[in-house]
């Protein structure tokens, strides 16, 4: 999705808490719904130490100023989640928490409002007394409630601050960091799981496992039958320990292969390469921690296959949602001889980053496209506005989608998560990306006169096109209104397979005259906007 979150990771762990408990003062007037047996089980401690966590935590880092007290109250309505009979509110320097019959009980609001424990600590006992009265809430899993609270007080953020439980978070440190298996990709089928792709440099690979390929056993238990989720919980385990496959060919033939492999950390694809007629196209569909990695080692190796006959690079970004920050700056790095790639700005003074080109060029002198359309996200855009801005390249497509804002990920005592925004990024030129997005240098929305051949349809109106992307680099952040009619000039679409711009990449490689002409106007225009 376009929303993916732009992430940098943070290891900050609040000390262990203790327990506040809130003072109680059970109503009596009126009649009570049928009671449900306390749990004593209910883990108030640990819970405690989880909610003040990200309470305190969402209060310090994000990127506009949060009140901690309004923030707990926030979360605490969230109860009504699991029981919409459940609802609470501040009276009189109390917390009523109420149910269809009634007051339930009234709480002591903590002294001083930005206290992290004291709220945390109500928190819990709110969410325990709830328990005594609500049997949806006596049956929910802690982690229900944790989602519930979080969910409640992040909507009242941004779109893009969330919680993840214990088992979402694991998901998605296994997307971005990797986990323990053997690199492939499948697909479950009637007659097993069918292997759709093989990762570069995995235990897989090294082995000779192939796309197509059908797994028929793992460790001797048959995958016939079983969903994606439990074939991957079998290859799925620790680092550095085995699991034994059982493998038939997927060319029709009915033996049956045995391969041994030690899992490995594996880091999913993210860059596929391809190599058309001089022009290496690198398709990247998400920004991983071996993102910037791998874009390197195809470079090289078309370098080293191909050697003078590789005119040009596209770096296909169309689709590609975002991903971690650093791995945006590594993959415009690798163009840039120098300059600025970034900056971010936050409230948090850890949020205020500057980021440089280190001085190396894998193609210089080689000229460069990034293709981007209006799912090409967070850093997607850091990349093709860092290309774009440095005059390293021409960028075409649609106006991109506008996500330019960072999470930073917040790991919770409970083993969840929050993805918390902090900062704003700020491109070479200027710009606030969020909201904006990047403007093509060629436009090819379909609802822009002249599409069919936009070159044209540029150079036509050269003053007008310099006049656009002048604006877009100083229009001001505040100025919703002026930025949503830029837009408008070439409006976001999704182009995910439309091989019109990748013919378009192809004229302009091959024609010097024309791409540099281009070049020309762009980085006249970002020129003017720096000046």
């Amino acid at each position: 999705m376009a929303e993916d979150r732009l992430m940098i990771e943070t290891g900050n762990r609040t000390a262990k808490l203790l327990l506040i408990a809130g003072a109680i003062v059970l109503a009596g007037c009126a009649a009570p719904r049928t009671p449900v047996t306390q749990d004593d089980g209910f883990p108030a401690e640990a819970a405690t130490e989880t909610f003040a966590a990200g309470y305190s935590n969402i209060v310090l880092k994000y990127i506009d100023p949060v009140r901690l007290d309004d923030l707990a109250v926030e979360g605490m309505r969230g109860l009504g989640v699991i029981d919409p009979a459940l609802t609470v509110r501040r009276q009189d320097g109390e917390l009523v928490l109420a149910s269809a019959d009634g007051d339930v009980a009234h709480f002591t609001l903590p002294a001083d409002k930005s206290d992290a424990q004291a709220w945390a600590g109500l928190t819990v006992a709110v969410s325990r007394t709830a328990r005594t009265v609500s049997p949806e809430m006596d049956h929910a899993d802690i982690e229900d409630i944790y989602q519930a609270v979080f969910d409640s007080a992040l909507s009242h953020l941004d779109r893009y601050s969330r919680y993840a439980g214990r088992e979402e978070a694991k998901r998605h440190r296994d997307r971005r960091e990797g986990f323990g298996g053997i690199g492939v990709r499948f697909q479950a089928m009637e007659d097993g799981a069918h292997i759709t792709e093989i990762v570069e440099e995995s235990p897989a690979e090294k082995v000779g496992l192939r796309p197509g390929d059908i797994l028929i056993q793992v460790n001797g238990k048959p995958v016939r039958g079983l969903s994606s989720k439990q074939v991957s919980h079998l290859l799925r385990g620790a680092i550095d320990t085995s699991v034994l496959l059982t493998v038939r060919r997927g060319d029709g033939g009915t033996s049956l292969l045995t391969y041994r492999l030690k899992r490995a950390h594996v880091v999913p694809n993210t860059v596929t390469a391809e190599f058309e007629s001089g022009i290496l196209i690198l398709r990247v569909n998400r920004f991983n921690q071996a993102t910037s990695a791998a874009i390197r080692r195809k470079v090289r190796e078309a370098e080293r296959v191909y050697g003078d006959s590789l005119e040009g690079l596209v770096l296909d970004l169309r689709g590609n949602p975002g991903g971690l920050l650093k791995q945006a700056i590594y993959a415009a790095d690798l163009f840039l001889t120098q300059g600025e790639i970034l900056r971010t700005r936050g409230r948090h003074p850890d949020s205020e980053q500057y980021y440089e080109a280190g001085g190396a060029d894998l193609l210089p002198g080689l000229p460069l496209v990034v293709l981007v359309d209006g799912k090409s996200a967070s850093a997607a855009e850091i990349t093709a506005a860092a290309i774009q801005d440095r005059g390293r390249g021409l960028v075409i497509g649609t106006t991109s989608y506008g996500k330019g804002t960072v999470q930073t990920v917040i790991p919770l005592p409970n083993d969840g998560e929050i993805t918390l925004t902090w900062s704003r990024f700020i491109t070479p030129s200027g710009y606030v990306l969020h909201e904006l997005g990047v403007h093509p240098t060629l436009c090819t929305s379909a609802a822009v006169p002249g599409h069919g051949d936009p070159v044209a349809y540029l150079l036509a109106r050269r003053p007008q096109a310099a006049a656009v992307i002048a604006d877009w680099r100083t229009v001001p952040f505040t100025d919703n209104a002026r930025k949503k009619l830029l837009r408008a000039d070439c409006p976001a679409e999704r182009h995910p397979d439309s091989p019109d711009e990748l013919s378009l990449a192809r004229r302009l490689i091959e024609d010097s005259a024309l791409y540099s002409r281009l070049l020309g106007l762009s980085n006249m225009a970002a020129a003017d906007a720096r000046s």
